[in-house]
């Protein structure tokens, strides 16, 4: 019997999502370090007005979030056809936005980083400088749609020590 590891391929880009505070730039950047490849957090794709809107208290709407995936997609392509790998980190809350970065590309592999409001919440009040405050953690919650099995998700657990979190992924995508 083949096992979901065994039938998943070798990732060329790797797609961290989960709402904000689960451990989506931790992650990135520690998967970054230990496999040599670039890493992008989705932030840095928003045009300014969106940064000014969330910094403003005010969730983005979907014509907001167009270019911003726009970006992402396509910054997943130049790696994908330049034969280059590469993580990014991505709310990518509802399946239509997950549809644009990974769609059928059966070589971005879509890490989601699953846990409860009140553990999040509590994560995301210690943070500081950061642009989305606590607030906009609910409108997350009522916005995401979990990744369906016919996504492919690897689901990770964010109650999990990071560098355990660091392991599965790795290991689960056959890149440890």
């Amino acid at each position: 019997m083949e096992t979901v590891e065994s039938a998943r391929p070798r990732p060329a880009v790797i797609i961290v999502m989960g709402v904000a505070s689960s451990g989506k730039t931790s992650l990135g950047e520690r998967l970054a370090e230990r496999l040599g490849w670039p890493f992008r957090d989705a932030d840095a794709f928003h045009p300014p007005q969106n940064v000014e809107k969330m910094a403003g208290g005010t969730p983005l709407n979907d014509d907001d979030r167009k270019p911003w995936l726009a970006a992402i997609a396509a910054w997943i392509d130049e790696l994908r056809t330049t034969g280059k790998h590469g993580i990014v980190t991505c709310s990518a809350l509802k399946r239509r936005y997950r549809d644009v970065i990974v769609g059928d590309r059966p070589d971005v592999a879509l890490v989601y980083l699953k846990g409860s409001r009140e553990l999040i919440g509590a994560r995301m009040a210690q943070r500081q400088h950061h642009f989305m405050p606590p607030a906009l953690l609910d409108s997350q919650f009522a916005a995401l749609e979990e990744p369906g099995a016919d996504e492919r998700p690897l689901v990770i657990s964010v109650e999990l020590p990071k560098d355990e979190i660091v392991r599965r992924v790795l290991q689960q995508l056959g890149l440890g």
